[in-house]
């Protein structure tokens, strides 16, 4: 259980603006075979979706504070993910799960007022998507 618990974190912490890897963690544990691959995949797409939703939350309740030194993301890094997410739409979304850009991205949606519904299912697509990929590759590996 405590494998879980640390898939579903770095899975989280991934998804937030915090450098962290969990695509490593779920390949590890996909071909370690402890686990059902759908409970593996479940807990990974759970915990990043969790993380970006502290994005949008972040974006859509913080910003105000995007000048202070302190603030996880520069400027130029947001303005990029604005019109980006300005340029798309919603669908952007589904770019969620790029390195750089997908993270930033979440946090814009939550700016630009994304509803929390609709964000969650398209990042839930991606995000989830994303693991699958992993998912063939750790099984390929195997």
């Amino acid at each position: 259980m405590l494998s879980i618990a640390g898939l579903f974190t770095a899975a989280l912490v991934a998804a937030t603006l915090l450098p962290a890897q969990s695509e490593a963690v779920l390949a590890g544990m996909l071909i370690g075979g402890s686990h059902p691959v759908w409970l593996l995949l479940t807990v990974a797409t759970a915990g990043n979706v969790l993380g970006s939703i502290l994005n949008w939350a972040a974006g859509r309740y913080l910003m105000h504070f995007s000048d202070r030194s302190w603030f996880p993301v520069s400027r130029a890094r947001l303005d990029q993910a604005s019109a980006w997410y300005g340029k798309w739409g919603r669908w952007s979304l589904l770019g969620s799960w790029v390195p750089v850009i997908g993270d930033p991205l979440t946090l814009a949606a939550g700016l630009l007022r994304e509803p929390l519904w609709r964000f969650a299912l398209i990042v839930t697509v991606a995000k989830g998507g994303r693991y699958l990929v992993v998912a063939g590759i750790a099984s390929a590996a195997a």
